[in-house]
């Protein structure tokens, strides 16, 4: 195939490349060959509990929905308690708590920027302990609400037993996770996210489609608005996703010996969400707490104000739910760009934007620019994580229970980075057939 250096590789050539390149094809081969054993790890059961009764309850929007959004993450392992009912969520949010400490403890920050690759190895190996204590915690809470109403033996044995597989399984997820990463495609607790989300669309087409075929006019309106609804927010997120404001920056002329090298221009990328989809899921956790408190404080009076002031449509808990967002927004920008880095590491290369002096009025300009770009993209986001419940209550469309935000943008983030990271092998193989010829 004769192909143009310069340009991206089409699909044709995409394809080609899986089927042909020993690598690629490789990689391709055992990311699904993992994939579908966390697949099969899902239905393997828990022993000692009601899981109809429990399916039943997480399927019917019990604990305030939090359990059904859980199940979508866990692809349906929590609904059917598998040993992989937890699966990545407590590596994700160990995650999420190492990218704290690190911002706020020094020794960590520094492990992370000047420790280099070693660094990030003890960094990495801190959060796997992480994860396994919050798998501990998380394992323990939920044993015990299944002891008090969908187990059929009580006791601490029970507890401790449930507590050992469901730790194991998600240990297990998580190496798995980290073996896609190392050798297959793409991020490995991103694309087991991915898998789970993608697992339950059946199911939740199968319920939209029964509901059209038994409803009348007015729900197959509402299916038809809610669809349509969807595409709409898929679109926003890829243009958001890819969205770049692009600074101009201009290199000084250099003189080496009698040959001189005019200035060049080029442009500073700043991505309008910097965060990507990690301000949703984290506010999404925060919210989880309170939600979760009602099944264990026992009061009527609280759990009337739950019920009453935080459901997804409620006005308190839109207004919570968008104020954390936008924090969570500038506090990943923040940890993901740094403009006084920026600015050192421009005047290190000679480099500078057109009319703005180096130095400390650079840092500014591009903390500014910054600032605006991170308050528009979570605005957005904020968007794109309540429309979806308001006009799924508008048209009272329950069949997709769970599914919402934060699920599409975690399935079109996850799309467009491994799309990527397949395109650079790609390209990477048509640079080793030119060196070849």
């Amino acid at each position: 195939m004769v192909v143009s250096q310069g340009r991206s590789p089409s699909a044709q050539e995409t394809f080609l490349q899986m089927a042909q390149a020993a690598g690629l094809r490789s990689r391709l081969l055992v990311t699904i060959g993992l994939l579908v054993l966390v697949r099969l790890g899902v239905y393997i059961p828990v022993p000692g509990i009601d899981r109809a009764a429990f399916s039943d309850f997480v399927q019917n929007g019990g604990a305030g929905g939090v359990l059904g959004f859980l199940d979508i993450i866990g692809g349906g392992g929590l609904s059917l308690v598998g040993i992989f009912a937890l699966g990545i969520l407590p590596f994700i949010n160990a995650s999420i708590i190492m990218q704290l400490l690190t911002a706020a403890i020094p020794a960590l920050e520094d492990l992370q920027k000047n420790e280099g690759e070693a660094g990030r190895r003890k960094i990495s190996q801190v959060t796997r302990y992480v994860a396994f204590g919050w798998t501990i915690v998380q394992s323990t809470m939920l044993s015990s609400f299944l002891l008090r109403d969908f187990a059929y033996d009580f006791g601490v044995p029970f507890v401790v037993e449930t507590v050992i597989a469901l730790t194991a399984g998600s240990m297990f997820v998580m190496w798995v996770g980290e073996l896609i990463t190392e050798r297959g495609l793409g991020n490995g607790a991103s694309l087991l996210i991915f898998l789970n989300i993608v697992s339950s669309l059946p199911r939740i087409l199968g319920d939209t489609v029964d509901v059209a075929q038994t409803g009348g006019r007015e729900e197959i309106g509402g299916i038809v608005i809610l669809f349509l609804v969807f595409i709409a927010t898929i679109i926003g997120i890829v243009f958001v996703q890819e969205g770049t404001r692009r600074i101009p920056i201009v290199s000084a002329r250099r003189q080496v010996g009698r040959k001189l090298y005019l200035e060049k221009s080029n442009y500073l990328p700043l991505r309008l969400n910097q965060g990507g989809v990690m301000p949703i899921i984290f506010a999404s956790s925060m919210l989880i707490i309170p939600l979760s408190l009602v099944q264990y404080i026992r009061n009527p009076a609280f759990a009337e104000f739950m019920s009453r002031n935080f459901t997804p449509t409620s006005p308190l808990y839109i207004l919570v739910y968008l104020v954390m967002i936008v924090f969570f927004s500038y506090f990943y920008a923040s940890l993901v760009v740094n403009p006084e880095d920026m600015s050192k590491n421009l005047k290190k290369m000679g480099a500078s934007i057109p009319g703005i002096r180096p130095g400390r009025a650079t840092t500014d300009y591009i903390g500014k620019v910054l600032n605006r770009l991170t308050f528009l993209g979570a605005i957005f986001l904020g968007l794109v994580a309540v429309v979806p419940s308001l006009v799924e209550s508008a048209t009272r469309v329950s069949t997709f229970n769970g599914f919402g935000a934060t699920s599409l943008l975690i399935l079109v983030g996850v799309a467009i980075d491994t799309a990527k990271q397949i395109q650079t092998y790609v390209i990477s193989q048509r640079y080793e057939g030119m060196v070849k010829q």
